[in-house]
């Protein structure tokens, strides 16, 4: 059972970086259009969407390698304040609240103007929650540490 651990703990960091890749790419395609007089294109619907989808795959690896630590009556966060391991997954759920939100709320916007303001601000909402949940004192890349 140890190696499940490992493969969900290194899926679970490494899809990390492709939710901060997907998020600042959602985040520039968002703010291009906010100023100007851009049509909001599938591309910018698609950045919006796979940075939904990548956070969704990261808080179910997450919420899967939190339950197996449970089972083995393992603390998740060892040596951290006692309380992180709560605001980690917290955080991560609302991180997922606030993209599935953007995601749906730019589907019914009206306008490309609204689109892309609606994009932008729920992407900024999820990204700072996502970039508050990382517990930036554990290795970048597990795999090497």
């Amino acid at each position: 059972m140890a190696t499940l651990y490992v493969i969900l703990l290194t899926l679970h960091n490494l899809v990390r970086w492709l939710v901060l890749l997907a998020g600042v790419w959602a985040l520039l395609r968002s703010f291009r259009g906010v100023g100007g007089v851009q049509t909001f294109t599938s591309t910018d619907r698609g950045a919006v969407a796979m940075f939904m989808s990548s956070l969704h795959l990261q808080v179910v690896l997450g919420l899967l390698l939190f339950a197996y630590l449970g089972m083995q009556h393992v603390p998740a966060f060892a040596g951290a304040r006692p309380s992180f391991q709560w605001e980690h997954v917290g955080l991560g759920l609302l991180a997922a609240v606030f993209a599935t939100l953007g995601n749906a709320l730019t589907k019914r916007a009206a306008g490309n103007q609204a689109k892309f303001r609606t994009a932008a601000l729920w992407t900024v909402l999820s990204l700072v929650t996502v970039l508050l949940a990382i517990p930036w004192w554990r290795p970048l890349l597990r795999l090497f540490a």
